[in-house]
């Protein structure tokens, strides 16, 4: 069975109905790309399960190019210029992301909207137990991801230029109901008894209080390049979800590695974390709130519940474009087949967080 690092590492030709006039991403790079010189060639990253993604290389430089997919698309989703804006602005207030060239808007230069930014290189670890680093230098590594997704909840956003970014009052609410309603409507995926269940109970026992903040939507160990030799992140990646929302909520997203299968997606589930030198997930969680200099984090297993239930609603939409035939991975289909058992561990969550 392959790894995920062998699925989604490197680059590949660009796939069957994800190709694009790469001449006419030449003209638009000349003019809007500073410092931009050809020839141009094109490759696609075989990750990248929402946004098709591309690697750009030229004689002395190399760049990445993120689009919307074709097709029909969801309200809201696969937002490009969301993250184009977010990264520039986090560049700023000097969180490591990469430097976004430009944004482009026109349908009509590769067919749907795109942004340009650097390519950053680094390590990229696809395995939640960093197989690839000492025992002794692991803990580092969690560390590392642990003072980055702090230092993201701590900044500021209308010291960022990010005043107007999204509504923090009633963000869960909110996420449950948009999440909720791409489950419902996505109807050619089907539906599920646990998805069906938690749908009901969430906005039922949403946790009182907001945590307001820049939130990443998706951050895990795979969405970070790490220095090659140390263990520092130089860029987080994939901002499609991010918004203005609840900080505990996020971490929770992050966290939940510690209860997620491996073969799902980055996970800890199952693993001797004490041999593998791991912090525990108590220690990880505390570690967060005293760089945030808070007590703790209410809510927090409704939080991991939730997220869970957020994973699977979106393993449901990649599971929807494989029927359509518009996914974007070569590997969406193996995604669309985890999602009864990921239904049911959401499910799981729940009742830890005191479903009945």
């Amino acid at each position: 069975m392959s790894t995920a690092a062998e699925e989604n590492s490197g680059v590949a030709p660009v796939r069957e109905g994800l190709r694009f006039d790469e001449a006419a991403l030449d003209r638009w790079m000349r003019s809007n790309v500073v410092g931009y010189a050809g020839p141009l060639a094109v490759n696609q990253f075989k990750g990248g399960q929402s946004n098709p993604t591309y690697l750009l290389t030229t004689p002395k430089r190399r760049y990445v190019l993120r689009r919307k997919p074709p097709g029909q698309l969801l309200k809201g989703a696969h937002a490009v210029e969301r993250e184009a804006r977010v990264l520039t602005a986090l560049a700023g207030a000097g969180f490591p992301v990469p430097q976004v060239h430009g944004l482009c808007t026109d349908e009509t230069v590769i067919g749907t909207w795109f942004y340009v930014m650097d390519m950053v290189d680094g390590r990229i670890f696809w395995d939640a137990t960093f197989p690839d680093v000492s025992t002794a230098e692991r803990p580092a590594y969690f560390d590392a991801m642990n003072a980055t997704i702090a230092q993201l909840h701590s900044i500021d956003p209308a010291t960022a230029g990010l005043a107007d970014y999204g509504r923090t009052e009633g963000y869960l609410q909110r996420q449950i109901a948009r999440w909720s309603r791409q489950y419902r409507e996505d109807t050619e995926a089907g539906c599920d008894p646990y998805m069906d269940r938690l749908v009901e109970w969430l906005p039922a026992h949403v946790p009182v209080g907001d945590d307001p903040a820049i939130v990443h939507g998706d951050f895990r160990c795979d969405n970070m390049i790490f220095h090659p030799t140390e263990p520092r992140v130089l860029a987080v990646l994939d901002w499609e979800l991010s918004t203005l929302g609840h900080a505990g909520l996020d971490f929770g997203y992050h966290a939940m590695m510690y209860r997620m299968p491996p073969h799902i997606a980055a996970g800890l589930r199952g693993a001797d974390l004490a041999a593998l030198n791991i912090p525990s997930e108590a220690e990880y969680r505390a570690t967060y709130c005293a760089r945030r200099g808070i007590a703790d984090l209410p809510g927090y297993d409704y939080h991991v519940a939730f997220n869970f239930f957020r994973f699977a609603a979106i393993i449901h939409g990649i599971k929807g474009r494989v029927i359509r035939g518009t996914a974007a991975s070569a590997q969406a289909k193996a995604r669309a087949d985890t999602l009864p058992e990921l239904a049911r561990l959401a499910w799981e969550q729940a009742e830890r967080a005191g479903a009945a």
